[in-house]
């Protein structure tokens, strides 16, 4: 099947609110452990690329409290709404929200301990200068968890997906859903990528019904 990409920037008050309302909770906070688990640094620098409304960089500063993570989106929307998350939870000293484009990304190279990144991919026409800038601005030895939805092979199988997520969604949630399904990667394309790259270590690998993951573990 072939992709259908969506709008890269998820930029109005009525959308940032409809996905921050959707209880992502569980899967957030398997990802946070998940991450964590690949950077065992007590201190440790992270960007976050993609990060709309913060909740997993706020997760992982509640297990890792001496962690710095630097959350970058495109959209004002999502930052603002983050912002009032990371208030919240007092994390202010240890968060930095950036407005950046995670193709154009304005840091030093080799800056970061590890990088990670959920369901940012899919938004990308072209993901290859994201992953290129991932692997600058990344220490050689550092981490990456990457995650995101994968494509399916046919209508079928999405209609079957969209219909799983349940009655406690809204019509237009379930259409952010399905429109990101048709807007993801297959897997042999994101190893494509990660190769086209140069990203040397990585596992890709099917980790649930919808999504896949990249991951590199941090290594001295």
């Amino acid at each position: 099947m072939e992709r259908v990409l969506e709008p890269e920037v998820m930029d109005t008050m009525e959308e940032t609110i409809a996905y921050d309302a959707m209880d992502f909770s569980e899967i957030n906070t398997s990802f946070a452990k998940e991450a964590i688990a690949l950077c065992p640094l007590a201190e440790a620098m992270i960007l976050d690329a993609g990060t709309g409304t913060a909740r997993i960089p706020v997760l992982m500063c509640q297990m890792q409290p001496k962690y710095q993570i630097i959350a970058i989106d495109m959209a004002e929307t999502m930052l603002q709404v983050a912002a009032k998350h990371i208030e919240e939870t007092r994390l202010e000293n240890q968060i930095t929200l950036e407005l950046v484009d995670a193709k154009h990304l304005r840091y030093a190279n080799g800056q970061f301990d590890m990088v990670v990144s959920n369901s940012l991919v899919h938004h990308l026409p072209n993901p290859l200068p994201f992953f290129k800038e991932l692997k600058r601005v990344l220490k050689p030895n550092g981490g990456i968890f990457i995650r995101d939805l994968f494509r399916p092979v046919d209508e079928e199988i999405i209609n079957s997906l969209v219909d799983s997520i349940g009655t406690e969604y809204d019509e237009h949630q379930k259409k952010l859903f399905r429109d990101s399904l048709h807007a993801a990667l297959t897997l042999e394309e994101v190893e494509e990528l990660i190769t086209q790259a140069g990203l040397e270590g990585v596992k890709v690998y099917q980790s649930s019904d919808r999504h896949w993951t990249a991951q590199r573990h941090y290594h001295d």
